[in-house]
């Protein structure tokens, strides 16, 4: 049962291969340029006070053309917004700006046009209102041959935009600031993710050797009835049937699955799907946080997993198996009910990382033909529904899954994330399950590969270890 709802997790997380972050960085250097319309495009934030109290900061994209934005939220200046009468902002109107944010929706005429009518009537920025929720790249048409717009000109999504509207109509007094900070040039966030990464790698490479060898109990299955005689060799049974080798046809089919499963989830992804991968996250946590902590409290203190007692219909189970479940049901029960908290992410990678490393000692490689087969379809699979699919269904297929279209404000679960924290931009790093699975389980043959080689030349153990180590990290860095 154990083997069958990790396995099912290890294909849920085929196709969250791709990491996705919660911006991007938005300079092209294929759109058009002219004299006066050659500016990055870059992130904005734009602060908010409505009747005088602070909103929550949107995030918007400046154009090709208009003045630079300051850099730091101090230099900006906080002005008055005022809704475009038209509202496509392609005409002249009576309005009197007077330095005012004025606030015109997408359409009926080019964005240069909007931003000209925009500073002629006075106007100190203008902000277009988008018909979608994504940022959409203004820049100036070939017939723009020389721009003077003054003003800086940022595009915001619908529902923002939206949001203000209603506010204005409704006669409140909404004030802006427009200000684009820069990301610090090195990301901390992004490098612990990476040493977690390598971390359960490791772990997993190493804990057949230096953890779970040593446990004289069922290590993957603490709740099925223990048996009385023979139990060393009972044991041994059970570990081997526990394993899986995935052979090169299992590889290929895998593949084709997974590509089922990611067009189900593209067309059927609704809040409920999302939940139900909540739930199946939550189970297969359970499990692998439960089996770690099993394993190392029976290693830290040996008489603790030899204790038994007796359960109706269950039979002889560890006694610290039946004590630590509980604990961990709370633990991924508390992580659903709190999983959009600022702190739910922590829960999330302890989930996540406990499943990873016991989904890689029950899946393995048997052969480095095996190995090539299936990441070599891996890395079809990922090319084909990322830069192939948009030819075929309009989009990028993966990205659309990835960034949850549909799903009703619920993410994802299966991937590690971690809060940028010294980002003005906020925000998480993340990378999918995937991205460490499968160079997990070529790291572990390689690693279970030496350990058979160092039966034959014995090589010092503390250098088999620390090459083991650079192997992980080197891997790693390379496949992820």
């Amino acid at each position: 049962m154990g083997l069958l709802r990790s396995l099912l997790f290890l294909f849920l997380f085929l196709y969250l291969g791709i990491v996705r972050g919660d911006d991007v960085w938005n300079d092209d250097d294929g759109t058009p340029k002219s004299p006066g319309c050659s500016n990055k495009f870059q992130l904005v934030k734009v602060k908010n006070w409505v009747d005088g109290e602070e909103g929550i900061s949107m995030v918007g994209l400046s154009a090709r053309f208009g003045s630079p934005l300051p850099t730091h939220e101090k230099e900006a200046v906080k002005l008055n917004a005022v809704l475009a009468n038209p509202m496509n902002g392609c005409s002249n109107s009576s309005l009197k700006l007077s330095s005012s944010i004025l606030l015109v929706k997408r359409g009926d005429c080019t964005f240069t046009t909007k931003a000209k009518v925009a500073q002629a009537e006075g106007a100190g920025g203008l902000l277009v209102m988008n018909d979608k929720e994504d940022l959409y790249k203004m820049v100036c048409t070939e017939n723009d041959t020389s721009i003077n717009v003054t003003i800086p000109v940022v595009m915001i999504p619908k529902s923002a935009g939206d949001a203000f509207q209603q506010s204005l109509a409704a006669g409140k007094k909404v004030e802006m600031s427009l200000y684009s900070p820069k990301r610090p040039v090195v990301d901390f966030s992004e490098i612990f993710l990476w040493v977690i990464a390598v971390g359960t790698i490791v772990c997993a490479s190493l804990w057949p050797e230096f953890v779970a060898c040593e446990q004289t109990d069922e290590r993957y299955n603490q709740l099925t009835k223990k048996e009385t005689h023979n139990s060393g060799a009972t044991v041994r049974d059970d570990s081997e049937k526990e394993i899986l080798d995935i052979n090169a046809k299992g590889a290929v089919i895998f593949i084709i699955l997974a590509s089922a499963f990611l067009m189900l989830l593209y067309y059927f992804m609704s809040s409920w799907f999302i939940w139900l991968l909540i739930v199946l996250f939550c189970i297969g946590g359970i499990e692998g946080m439960h089996v770690c902590l099993v394993t190392l409290i029976s290693r830290m203190c040996g008489g603790c997993g030899e204790k038994t007692i007796n359960i109706p219909l269950i039979g002889e189970v560890l006694l610290l198996s039946v004590v630590i479940l509980p604990f961990c049901a709370a633990f991924a029960i508390f992580w659903a009910a709190n999983q959009h908290a600022s702190y739910a992410w922590i829960g999330q990678d302890i989930l996540g990382v406990s499943l990873m490393i016991t989904v890689l000692q029950m899946a393995r490689l048997p052969n480095i033909k095996v190995a090539s087969v299936l990441l070599s379809c891996a890395f079809i699979y990922d090319i084909f529904w990322v830069f192939i699919s948009p030819l075929l269904f309009h989009e990028s297929v993966m990205i659309a899954v990835a960034r949850g279209d549909n799903s009703g404000g619920e993410s994802l679960p299966m991937l590690l994330r971690i809060p940028r924290f010294f980002d003005p931009w906020g925000g998480y790093d993340m990378i999918g399950f995937g991205d460490i699975l499968f160079p997990g389980l070529l790291v572990s043959f390689a690693f279970r590969y030496t350990l058979h080689i160092h039966a034959y030349t014995h090589i010092h153990t503390h250098t088999l270890h620390l090459c083991c180590l650079f192997k992980n990290a080197i891997s790693t860095t390379t496949l992820v």
